[in-house]
């Protein structure tokens, strides 16, 4: 099948948008409806069957999970919030709950990188290049995969902070050791992870579609990282005692940022059910 490539663009390095044509007739290529089985008109082809990893019921059980994550989440910020004015809940069933909430994080982050090490690669009107399956892949070239791979790291780095924080260490240095530096690491790889996506969806380092489904769902994604980095940094354990306002700064923020991913996963869960919808940025 011959092809003609009309333009190729994204936020240097990568590529994440074609614009190509194939027997006269105009198509769009985008990276991140690629990966998810979003748009497979958009190949120039007629539709194929497509693998589990990019059907509509994986992509939205996906986002259920993410939403699962986020109301424990914020539930537990809630709690502590709470706790601080009413001495209730026991700080033993919150950072249950945060523990609780970090597992479908992870499972949810690696469904997604499972589907970005095994997307097909993409050749304008040539039928997508099946790979061998694998399990995390290695694709540095790819702005979704990196995305996926820096997330889900950042939920196994959660795991570590929520797990320790059931069973807190008596010293200051050694809380922030075992409980505040993984969650400081996965607020870290949670940023760069929203970042990347953001930029894979906008085409560009910094871009304004809030018509488009995909890139709010990017944009509040980012804004929820941007408020776990927040929460991060300032969920340290001091020396001495510290101000009563920066733990309630830091757990409203860790509030907010869930309120974000709970309202993105939400999101996701409704893009799951527009497979072919092509109104994003063209």
């Amino acid at each position: 099948m011959e092809s003609a490539e009309v333009h190729s663009s994204g936020p240097w390095p990568f590529v994440t948008l074609h614009r190509y044509r194939v027997g006269g007739r105009r198509f769009v290529w985008r990276a991140r409806q690629h990966r998810k089985g979003l748009d497979p008109n958009a190949r120039g082809l007629e539709a194929a069957s497509a693998p589990v990893w990019q059907t509509p019921v994986y992509n939205w059980l996906t986002g259920a999970l993410f939403a699962v994550g986020a109301l424990l989440f914020m539930a537990g910020s809630a709690g502590t919030l709470a706790r601080a004015g009413l001495g209730w809940p026991s700080g033993g069933l919150i950072n249950l709950v945060f523990f609780l909430g970090s597992i479908p994080f992870t499972i949810a982050g690696y469904l997604q990188l499972f589907q970005a090490a095994n997307a097909p690669l993409f050749v304008p009107g040539q039928p997508p290049r099946v790979r061998p399956i694998t399990l995390l892949g290695w694709r540095p070239a790819d702005p979704g995969w990196l995305s996926t791979f820096s997330q889900f790291v950042g939920t196994v780095a959660f795991n570590v902070n929520t797990f320790d924080a059931m069973h807190p260490p008596a010293d200051w240095y050694a809380q922030d050791l075992a409980i505040w530096l993984p969650g400081l690491i996965g607020s870290v790889l949670f940023l760069l992870s929203g970042y990347l996506a953001f930029i894979e969806a906008g085409h560009a380092h910094w871009s304004w579609h809030p018509r488009d489904l995909a890139w709010r769902i990017v944009f509040v994604n980012l804004l929820g990282c941007v408020a776990f980095m927040v929460a991060g940094v300032l969920a340290y354990v001091p020396r001495a005692p510290a101000p009563h306002w920066l733990p309630a700064l830091a757990n409203t923020s860790l509030l907010a940022g869930a309120f974000c991913f709970l309202v993105g996963a939400l999101l996701l869960m409704r893009e799951s059910r527009s497979a072919g919808d092509r109104s994003g940025p063209r």
